[in-house]
């Protein structure tokens, strides 16, 4: 992706520029609550099914006609939505979802389904005070501080990338690895970091003499990694547990950490434990962010979108507990490197898998 500086010449260029791209910003957070408002209402989804009034809208999903309306030419004057009669009474117009859009508003396992990023980011700026406290204080903000709604999207977010590309891309990208969860005896795979468990479940049905056992230390994502396996039909082959990464015992085949390393407190000891899960003879496959190998300012807008989320989230987290090794977001490669090394690991190599917004590393034992 381009960089995208504040560009122009003259200092008054620069102010312009500077001025436009933050109109064009309070544009876009409007536009990301907005679509919240629809995700969380069900209002996409009814209008998926075909063109609709506000009052057909409002009767639906059991919300004010009124409220509907607004929200719908909201949505239309935006071009999220299209309407069919504009020039007829507010409460006659029909609103549609233009061909395309469904995809990205209402589909969960399109890789182009955007809603679950909307909800994701109205919850992470929610405890944005208690993060400016931190700011002045040094501390942390608490995972459990960021709620449902963060922690749902973020779920529904990588939902999507698991779902169509972890069976199917990257880990047939590391063969020996792929062939060891199709063979006898069943493999053993430990899910570090599991979230709302769709890890789990992609494993689980692309593998189906695998077993899994998922693991997080939030509460809420592990119950709802219940609920998704259930719904799934995999929960006979995966289980989840609340555990702190550093606890964990027993022997697997792979260990996945996928975007979770940056987010820990004491990432050398979470992946010394990790390595002694594997001590004979199985596999770490740890994913994180793909943001450069080095600082450079300006940035392109993956490197922009990951010091967003480390500001606003990330590095809060990660200082809730302490002693911190205070990562942040901004994980380089060279940083996970000297975590394993120090963490016992004999050598990380990073595999060629190609994602925009993760790096995949082998962490060998």
């Amino acid at each position: 992706m381009d960089s995208t500086p504040v560009s122009g010449t003259t200092p008054e260029e620069r102010r312009d520029a500077l001025s436009e791209r933050l109109f064009e910003a309070v544009l876009g957070l409007i536009d990301v609550h907005a679509v919240h408002i629809g995700d969380r209402l069900g209002f996409y989804r009814s209008l998926a099914s075909g063109p609709m009034t506000p009052g057909a809208l409002a009767a639906a999903t059991g919300t004010q006609e009124r409220y509907a309306r607004e929200w719908l030419e909201h949505q239309a004057v935006g071009g999220i939505l299209e309407v069919e009669n504009g020039s007829a009474p507010p409460g006659e117009r029909r609103y549609l979802l233009p061909p395309g859009h469904a995809e990205v508003l209402v589909d969960e396992d399109s890789l182009s389904c955007m809603a679950p990023f909307a909800r994701m980011m109205v919850g992470m700026v929610r405890p944005l005070p208690a993060v400016m406290d931190a700011f002045a204080t040094g501390g942390g903000v608490p995972y459990a501080e960021y709620d449902t709604d963060f922690c749902e999207g973020q779920g529904r977010m990588n939902r999507a990338m698991f779902v169509n590309l972890l069976a199917s891309d990257w880990l047939p990208r590391v063969p020996d690895v792929h062939a060891r969860l199709l063979a006898a005896p069943p493999a053993r795979v430990a899910d570090v970091a599991c979230g709302t468990g769709w890890s789990s479940i992609a494993l689980a049905r692309a593998y189906p003499s695998a077993t899994i056992d998922g693991f997080d230390l939030d509460p809420y994502s592990v119950e709802l990694a219940h609920a998704n396996a259930a719904a799934a039909g995999v929960a006979d082959r995966v289980t989840f547990a609340v555990r702190d990464a550093e606890a964990l015992e027993g022997a697997y085949d792979l260990v996945t950490v996928f975007e979770a390393v940056h987010d820990m407190s004491r990432p050398v000891e979470a992946l010394a434990a990790v390595r002694r899960l594997v001590e004979d003879g199985g596999t770490v496959i740890v994913a994180d962010e793909r943001v450069a190998e080095s600082f450079t300012a300006p940035g392109d807008p993956i490197e922009r979108l990951m010091y967003g989320f480390s500001i606003l989230h990330c590095l809060p987290v990660g200082l809730a507990e302490g002693p911190s090794a205070a990562t942040g977001t901004a994980l380089r490669p060279e940083t996970l490197r000297g975590y394993a090394e120090a963490a016992g690991f004999g050598g990380v190599a990073v595999l060629p898998i190609e994602n925009d917004f993760w790096r995949f590393y082998r962490l060998d034992p």
